[in-house]
């Protein structure tokens, strides 16, 4: 299975309201070409995860565009935006969200249910490898129940990798994982992302992990205060 067609991002006046009317981001503008790699940072309530989950679709914004190539997915249906992801873009969520019933291999690879038949092999294949790299592929569990905050993210990250998305957007992927597993999966993201041209775009407070990041932007009450280019 290769890798989806590269694809850039545009941003274009982007504000997202709470219930109460009140904004939560606002980003006028953001361009980020296609195998780009980009850190999101700031304080606790500034608006990263916020951004994150717009630019995956998951968070209808208030007002704005975000393009991915020449998709506008702030145009799209819900069930538009799901098929988005299930092809383009590997999430790494901040509270993993596995299956517990499931192993680590089973969570890893469950993309393939919903993939055609001729892609199951593959997706199978790479969970298996980035299992393997994270220290988990030979894990007998049956079930994930009794795995620590540390396994559990290398599994979730295994799951976003599997399908071979274009994008990864990930919600703070080291946070559970001590210092030497951490800086592991950040040479594993970024070398991956460089060699296969894949963008990656990940919310964090890990400095080490910003560093490795081709920009920086950083949020301060949903507002950029500073940005960092190379």
């Amino acid at each position: 299975m290769s890798v989806s067609d590269p694809l850039p991002l545009r941003v274009e006046d982007l504000v997202i309201r709470a219930r109460d009317g009140r904004s939560v981001l606002e980003l006028p503008h953001l361009d980020l070409p296609a195998g780009g790699t980009l850190a999101i940072t700031g304080p606790s309530g500034a608006g990263k995860s916020s951004l994150l989950h717009a630019l995956a679709g998951l968070l209808r914004p208030s007002k704005g565009r975000i393009l991915w190539g020449t998709t506008d997915i702030a145009c799209l249906s819900e069930a538009a935006c799901a098929c988005f992801r299930r092809e383009k873009v590997g999430l790494v969520f901040q509270d993993f969200l596995l299956f517990e019933e499931l192993g680590a291999l089973g969570n890893a690879a469950v993309s393939a249910t919903f993939a055609p038949a001729r892609e199951r092999p593959a997706i199978e294949t790479r969970a298996q490898g980035w299992l393997a790299r994270s220290g988990l592929g030979q894990r007998p569990e049956p079930n994930v129940r009794t795995f620590s905050g540390g396994e559990r993210q290398r599994v979730a990250v295994a799951r976003a990798m599997s399908h071979a998305p274009a994008v990864i957007l990930a919600d703070e992927p080291t946070a559970s994982l001590d210092r030497a597993s951490a800086d592991r999966l950040i040479d594993d993201l970024v070398d991956v992302a460089a060699a296969e041209g894949r963008m990656l775009i990940a919310v964090t407070h890990d400095a080490r992990l910003a560093e490795r990041l081709g920009r920086e932007l950083k949020l301060v009450d949903g507002r950029v205060v500073e940005q960092r280019h190379g």
